[in-house]
């Protein structure tokens, strides 16, 4: 049984995450967990009593109960699928708070959601919600972006430096979404040097372990801007899902939370997941 978790906010963007997810998990037998956090919309406006607060929590509880049961007649619609059950959740709350309770609480495999929300800058490529929850969230999160419409992956690559342990569990996911679609896997490392660690040559045998069904192919790029390097991978071998790991003190870290995202250069208008590399249950 695979567990979903996905939020929204109800626009287009969130919608489109929505489809995605239905598509790519069409063949598993699903529980799809939609939260909708309206912490936010409740505190939108400054200077209420009291009074106004609890008059106006339960009237947005009202509106995203509503809504989410528009959204999940809608996904049956689009998506009659025996294999997928559906489940609405409205909280008062963050989004990353609630999300991060929620994954755990129900022990999701993934989140998806869309790269950017309502509110969220056009020229960003992630929006502050994605961030937020890439960051904090234990659980990996599948960002897809605005108007994606080419859903069914048939090249992924995995861009990875062997340095940490993988996760048996994300690796399954991964595994499990390259056999489902029958995706070519392309495993990328970059560096300059020939010869891995011991540490590295480790990390790769259980990878390969993991991922033995799937018969990646595995390849070595030099360079040092690991960011350019990755964008011209990803053009070169036609990727419809980049793979990374998100793990303190790395690439992927330094990337996705400097202060100015786009001066980094990685053009993510792919799906784009990433696993956590956390212990989980």
């Amino acid at each position: 049984m695979r567990k979903v978790l996905i939020p929204t906010d109800f626009s287009e963007n969130a919608w489109n995450a929505i489809t995605y997810a239905l598509e790519l998990f069409k063949y598993d037998r699903t529980d799809f967990y939609i939260l909708h956090a309206y912490g936010d919309e409740v505190y939108s406006t400054p200077g209420m009593s009291r009074e106004e607060v609890n008059a106006a929590k339960e009237e947005v509880l009202q509106h995203s109960r509503e809504e989410l049961k528009g959204i999940i007649e809608k996904m049956k619609e689009v998506s009659p699928n025996p294999r997928h059950n559906y489940f609405p959740i409205a909280v008062f709350g963050a989004l990353v708070d609630e999300a991060n309770e929620i994954a755990e609480l129900e022990n999701a495999d993934v989140i998806v959601m869309g790269t950017k929300g309502k509110s969220d800058d056009r020229n960003l490529t992630f929006g502050s919600n994605t961030l937020q929850v890439i960051k904090y969230v234990k659980c990996p999160v599948l960002a897809v972006p605005s108007g994606y419409t080419d859903i069914q992956p048939k090249n992924i690559l995995f861009a990875t430096d062997y340095m940490l342990p993988y996760q048996r569990r994300e690796l399954k996911l991964l595994s499990t979404l390259a056999q489902n679609f029958a995706a070519s896997l392309k495993v990328l490392h970059i560096s300059k040097f020939d010869e891995l660690s011991f540490r590295q040559e480790d990390n790769k045998a259980f990878l390969e372990y993991c991922l033995e069904q799937v018969k990646p192919t595995y390849i070595q790029l030099p360079g040092t801007d690991i960011t350019a390097v990755i964008n011209d991978a990803v053009a070169n071998y036609t990727t419809d899902l980049l793979v990374m790991i998100n793990s303190r003190h790395s690439f992927l870290e330094d990337y996705l939370f400097t202060s100015k995202v786009e001066k980094i250069g990685l053009e993510i208008k792919i799906p784009f997941l990433v696993l956590q590399n956390l212990p989980r249950n």
